[in-house]
């Protein structure tokens, strides 16, 4: 093979591992943050009781938040 063929050859695989690289990025990052504490949340490990309560708690606050707004518009 020629140094020609094997410059074009290790150009197409930078290219090909370039293009892999950015898929592999795209698909870690495809979980919310709501996810990925919802995840930490079942967990075993220390503090995941709470993270599992602060999101109840925030669940609540909103939830309460709504009900506020809602009866502010129709009284």
């Amino acid at each position: 093979m020629s140094k020609r063929g094997i410059t074009i050859l290790v150009a197409a695989l930078c290219l090909v591992s370039a293009a892999c690289s950015k898929e592999t990025e795209q698909t870690r990052s495809t979980l919310s943050q709501r996810e990925k504490d919802s995840i930490l949340a079942g967990s075993q490990i220390p503090g995941a009781r709470a993270v599992k309560k602060t999101m109840t708690t925030a669940d609540s606050a909103a939830a309460r938040q709504a009900r506020i707004d809602s009866a502010q518009q129709n009284p």
